[in-house]
């Protein structure tokens, strides 16, 4: 098993994974022209949204995405962790941790003290494996608006 950052032959593959994931919390997933947009967005290189993957063997199993945010209450920045995704069979072998570890040292690399997430609250599971790492729990309520 190994954990890397994202390169452009994998995006089909983090495509299957986030169709997945979407489908996992109970979402909606277009899938329209989500290589190329994706595939601007991670590696162009005046993007700040990284993506590691898991991969076993050749099979890549997990994802994770996340990028540098501003924060005006700190008056500082911190990583927005957005997804973290691991397919059933790879949950509860200590990967979600180990994404989590190389994610706390990429923060640190930047100049990050905190790292923040969501995930919905039928997520026990998620909910639990954050807990266990020594998380700390706010609720807020997410907005969507489209305009």
């Amino acid at each position: 098993m190994k954990i890397r950052f994202a390169e452009k032959k994998d995006l089909d593959s983090i495509i299957e994974l986030c169709k997945a994931h979407a489908f996992y919390e109970k979402s909606n997933f277009n899938e329209g022209n989500k290589k190329g947009k994706l595939s601007q967005h991670l590696f162009e290189s005046e993007s700040n949204l990284k993506c590691l993957i898991v991969e076993s063997d050749t099979e890549i199993i997990g994802y994770a995405t996340f990028f540098r945010q501003f924060s005006t209450w700190d008056a500082g920045y911190y990583i927005y962790l957005d997804c973290l995704f691991l397919k059933e069979n790879a949950r509860g072998n200590g990967i979600g941790k180990q994404i989590m570890e190389v994610v706390r040292d990429y923060s640190k690399t930047v100049g990050c003290s905190i790292i923040q997430w969501q995930t919905p609250g039928f997520n026990t599971k998620a909910i639990k494996f954050y807990s266990r790492l020594g998380a700390e729990r706010k609720t807020k309520e997410r907005f969507f608006w489209k305009v």
